[in-house]
């Protein structure tokens, strides 16, 4: 007889609850995806994910969304975003980011797809928001929309490129890693 022991649920409602869950867990989703051996802040929120009436999201997608952001910039020595491997969007604790994640995940730019590499050096040369820099991949490179979002997504697995923490941005602004944590990426150099 096989006996399946409950995945502990935790019910987080509050920014410093979701910071001691990603500390805790080490790697966390943000939304979670079917077969992700992670556990996800989406699924151990415990707001309500019901609309208000006047219309806008759900509290629980509010928070989700807010502490995705705002974790990592306040705690950008102990919390890194990024994307894992399959593309999901991830909270790191930051020493399991730098001495297990980080060796496991990082690929050369070399290593990846002619488009990536591209996107890559635009990023290297000229940080940006991703609506700039897409509109500049599908000028010069002429690549599609979806065909950009999966450079870019490569590049985030890839730990080539990471978003900016800093708050006073209020949306995604993508500079090369190397540029954000030199320590790291000399460590492995």
């Amino acid at each position: 007889m096989t006996f399946f022991l409950p995945q502990t649920v935790f019910m987080i409602t509050t920014f410093d609850e979701a910071y001691q869950f990603v500390l805790e867990q080490k790697v966390c989703t943000v939304f979670g995806s079917k077969g992700s051996p992670y556990p996800s802040l989406w699924d151990n929120t415990g707001l309500s994910e019901k609309k208000p009436k006047a219309g806008g999201w759900s509290p629980k997608v509010m928070a989700v969304w807010d502490w995705k952001t705002r974790i990592p910039q306040t705690y950008p020595d102990t919390v890194f975003y990024g994307k894992v491997p399959g593309g999901d969007a991830a909270l790191i604790e930051m020493q399991h980011f730098r001495k297990v994640h980080y060796p496991a995940a990082f690929q050369q730019v070399c290593e990846l797809d002619p488009l990536a590499q591209e996107v890559y050096e635009f990023i290297r040369l000229e940080p940006d928001y991703t609506g700039p820099l897409r509109k500049r991949a599908i000028t010069r490179l002429g690549c599609t929309k979806s065909q950009f979002d999966s450079a870019l997504k490569k590049l985030q697995v890839s730990l080539n490129i990471v978003r900016s923490n800093d708050s006073k941005l209020k949306n995604d602004f993508w500079l090369p890693m190397r540029e954000v944590h030199l320590d790291i990426v000399s460590e492995y150099e």
